[in-house]
């Protein structure tokens, strides 16, 4: 699809972030670094006010007559969950889905397209948190609370505010391409793929670091990422931090959240990705230097984690 023109539509007690997600990516001019910009407006029944959950108020907004012939309208949180939005909202946003042009919502912002009844029969998401109040709300919606955002058929929800990003990383790949996004990413210091790959999927978050006072895990797991090519053993690790191998588990898992295996595959394949979107390696090559026997291994993990293969990643998301 062709979108030249992007509607931010609101309620009230809008989400200041979730907002600003939309406002960055599609409503700031990005000539300077090559990528094309859009048509935008951030709306409102009747251009009127619309209060935020900050408490600060938001004035100078468009109508809902901008949105109404908008390519693209996207729907922030905006309170509360508990009851639908105004019928002109609804209206624009049942008006939009059937003349072709894409929906979206963000967060809680999902609960206004179940409203609207666009997302009976649908692939979609929503924040963990409120999965079970939008089942409830929304029985024929099909819900899949693993996934960061789900793009069925240009109705696309995100989950938690963050996801707002990651789906707006996907629309601007749709509409501009991968080096646009890449390039967008880079300027927001974001990643342009976030794990799940193509397939959209995350596991249990995995933190980078261990917790700032436990400079002794903070300092082992700095040293495993410098030398990721290369097997470990909990009985070495635990060695080097000098620490008998039950503490160490124990020490690790308080850091982290998760298994010392579990944070070094996950490691490993960041590494592999971020080599895989730089282009120079051949996929044996990737694995060596990620610390697999082989490209096979590599491809197993990639695969069962990433929801995709090495290679199709590539392919999809390498600027090289």
């Amino acid at each position: 699809m062709d979108v030249k023109k992007v509607a931010v539509v609101l309620a009230d007690q809008v989400s200041p972030f979730e907002l600003g997600v939309a406002c960055e990516v599609f409503g700031t001019d990005r000539s300077a670094d090559g990528i094309e910009g859009w048509d935008f407006a951030v709306c409102s029944p009747g251009g009127e006010n619309v209060l935020s959950w900050s408490g600060f108020g938001l004035d100078g907004l468009e109508s809902l007559d901008f949105a109404a012939s908008a390519d693209l309208l996207i729907v922030p949180t905006c309170a509360p969950r508990s009851a639908s939005p105004p019928e002109p909202v609804l209206e624009v946003l049942r008006d939009a889905a059937s003349r072709g042009a894409w929906v979206a919502g963000f967060c809680a912002g999902v609960f206004s397209l179940g409203y609207a009844g666009l997302l009976d029969g649908r692939d979609c998401t929503v924040h963990w948190v409120y999965e079970q109040e939008f089942r409830s709300r929304f029985p024929a919606a099909k819900v899949d609370p693993k996934a960061l955002y789900v793009d069925d058929d240009g109705v696309l929800t995100s989950a938690g505010t963050v996801a707002a990003v990651d789906l707006c990383l996907h629309l601007v790949r749709e509409l501009r391409g991968v080096a646009a996004a890449t390039t967008l990413a880079r300027r927001m210091v974001a990643a342009p793929h976030r794990a799940g790959g193509q397939a959209q999927f995350v596991q249990a978050p995995v933190p980078e670091t261990a917790a700032p006072d436990d400079t002794v895990l903070a300092e082992a797991l700095e040293w495993i990422e410098r030398r990721l090519d290369r097997p470990f053993t909990v009985a070495e690790l635990a060695r080097r931090s000098g620490l008998g191998e039950r503490t160490f588990l124990r020490r690790f898992s308080a850091a982290t959240g998760t298994t010392p295996h579990r944070w070094l595959t996950e490691r490993r394949l960041d590494r592999a990705q971020s080599l895989l979107e730089e282009g120079r390696l051949s996929i044996e090559d990737i694995a060596v230097a990620c610390g697999y026997a082989s490209a096979a291994a590599l491809r197993h993990q990639f695969g069962k984690l990433r929801g995709t293969s090495p290679s199709a990643y590539r392919k999809t998301f390498s600027v090289g």
